[in-house]
């Protein structure tokens, strides 16, 4: 009887251990997923710097400030599958060390050539990182309930990550050199590859049958074309120019061929048919408007707090906070509000509070208005975390257990996809509501309202070399023209944003919450963890 105890209470204890090492996997995650969104934005306000010193062109510039998405965004779904093939965590082993021998090189980088290779290699290391950390996830809660949670805690450290970003950038240029903002993450990486080894668990997918390589290589190329693409519209780029066409119609044709190419084989790359399900499809699609609205406000906010409130980038910093703050929140909180609303209900009202928001923001003017800002910000990051949380949740959920890795990789490539097309998109809007306001500004000569009509801050600089009145007359112009541009942009957002409620309509309207593998029985110590996720 005392045997039988005694064992009863061993078993709970190693159950208890094997919940406890979930939680702190999730842990580990985060931290890769941190540095990764630290990345993507701490670079932003060290640009100056980096121009001061390294002086590049205004191409090699624009390459050191986007080649580090775009490669990430092009290689998503070549090293999530590949992930499924040969082991999550060997992948996201291998991002950890390829993310800090490219932040050394950029660290030390001693001309532009240098830190655009370096820039490259830090998109490759994140390309690893990103779907390895979502598709582990995915294995290492197979309750539904718990992986709400996780999912909820993982998008709120992307939302801090990617607000601290800036903030740490400026706290580590006023103390050391530009290069500091990249040295940061070999310490951390140094401490997280051991820990990855030693903690998190391995995983696989469907290993039968060839990896598709060349498939791998297509979905590679038309990722970015289509992404440089879309970055080079945002950019204000002419859409007829050779350098914008062609990259979207070859990375559109290599897409199409990729589609064709999977379709016809036995063990695709990635398996088409979970967009059939409406949940998945529907989940996709949310995501990229969700972002759409978010990338493209959040840089029209930002020139607006700036070039019109006239604001410092600290300032504008700290003004931009509230959304984070709010986004986190809704990130902790998403999963009981999942719960008691059901996928459907919650994506839905995400979009809508949103939208009100975004409305709300068109109050705006050209003198500065605290409340409104607070009240707009916080009701807009609430309301897109809770879309996205809801959107990645149900994407991930309705994904198989083999196909986490493609899952999460198609989940990053069109969050990657919606950031890019809404700056280009709501970007092109700005632009065609703004430039017609200086079209006959009084005493102006045309060519200075031309050069002033392509955005607000060359409209200062041209107000500044012609002086008087007529320069203020142009700068006044300038700053009505583009708060109607911002009114309108904003009025084509929330549009865009009711049509994603809509299309949430198809989610499901509850949560279905399969029993997890553990409920069957209580699962041995890491060993048989490891052997149940890699099976």
């Amino acid at each position: 009887m005392s045997g039988t105890t005694t064992a009863a209470a061993a078993l709970r204890r190693r159950a208890a251990g094997a919940g406890a090492n979930r939680w702190v996997v999730l842990v580990v995650l985060c931290v890769s997923l941190l540095l990764v969104a630290l990345d993507a934005t701490v670079l932003h306000v060290a640009v100056p710097a980096v121009t001061e010193d390294l002086k590049p062109g205004a191409i090699e510039l624009l390459w050191i400030v986007d080649v580090y998405p775009l490669v990430c965004a092009s290689l998503l779904i070549l090293f999530g599958t590949l992930g499924d093939r040969v082991g999550r965590r060997r992948i996201l082993l291998l991002g950890y060390g390829l993310f800090g021998v490219a932040s050394g090189l950029a660290a030390l980088a001693h001309d532009a050539q240098v830190l655009i290779l370096a820039r490259a290699l830090l998109g490759v290391g994140g390309a690893m990182i990103m779907p390895a950390t979502l598709s582990i996830l995915r294995q290492v809660f197979p309750d539904r309930r718990e992986r709400a949670v996780a999912i909820g805690v993982w998008s709120a450290v992307a939302a801090v990550g990617a607000a601290v970003g800036p903030l740490l950038g400026g706290f580590l240029l006023e103390h050391f050199w530009w290069g500091s903002v990249f040295l940061v993450n070999i310490p951390l990486m140094l401490i997280s590859l051991p820990i990855g080894r030693l903690l998190l668990p391995e995983s696989r997918g469907d290993r039968n049958g060839p990896w598709d390589v060349v498939g791998a290589l297509m979905a590679a190329g038309g990722l970015f074309g289509v992404v440089f693409g879309v970055k080079r519209l945002g950019g204000g780029e002419p859409v007829e120019s050779g350098w914008t066409v062609a990259p979207l119609l070859v990375g559109a044709v290599l897409l199409v061929l990729f589609v064709r190419r999977q379709r016809r084989r036995t063990h695709p790359l990635v398996d088409l048919k979970m967009f059939r399900r409406p949940a998945f499809s529907t989940s996709v699609g949310c995501i990229v408007l969700a972002m759409l609205a978010l990338v493209g406000l959040e840089l029209i906010a930002a020139q607006y707090l700036q070039l019109v409130l006239r604001l410092s980038p600290l300032q504008t910093g700290l003004r931009l906070l509230p959304l984070t703050f709010a986004a986190m929140a809704a990130g902790l909180f998403g999963a009981r509000m999942l719960r008691r609303f059901g996928p459907r209900r919650m994506v839905c009202f995400g979009f809508c509070l949103t939208a009100f928001s975004v409305l709300t923001l068109t109050a705006m003017g050209e003198r500065d208005n605290t409340g409104l800002l607070l009240f707009g910000f916080l009701l807009l990051g609430f309301g897109l975390e809770m879309t996205l949380f809801g959107a990645y949740e149900s994407m991930l959920s309705e994904a198989p257990p083999a196909q986490a890795g493609g899952a999460a990789a198609i989940g990053e490539t069109s969050y990657q996809l919606g950031a890019g097309i809404g700056i280009a998109l709501l970007g092109s809007v700005m632009n065609a509501a703004y430039a017609p306001g200086l079209s006959s500004v009084p005493g102006v000569p045309a060519s200075a309202s031309a050069s002033a009509g392509h955005s607000l801050g060359e409209a200062y600089d041209v107000a500044a070399r012609l002086g008087g009145v007529r320069g203020a007359a142009l700068r006044d112009a300038a700053r009505h023209a583009f708060v109607h541009g911002l009114h309108v942009t904003l009025l084509v957002s929330a549009g865009l944003l009711l049509l994603g409620a809509v299309m949430a309509l198809r989610l499901p309207r509850i949560m279905q919450c399969e029993v997890p593998a553990a409920a069957v029985g209580v699962p041995a110590p890491r060993e048989v963890a490891e052997s149940r996720i890699s099976a």
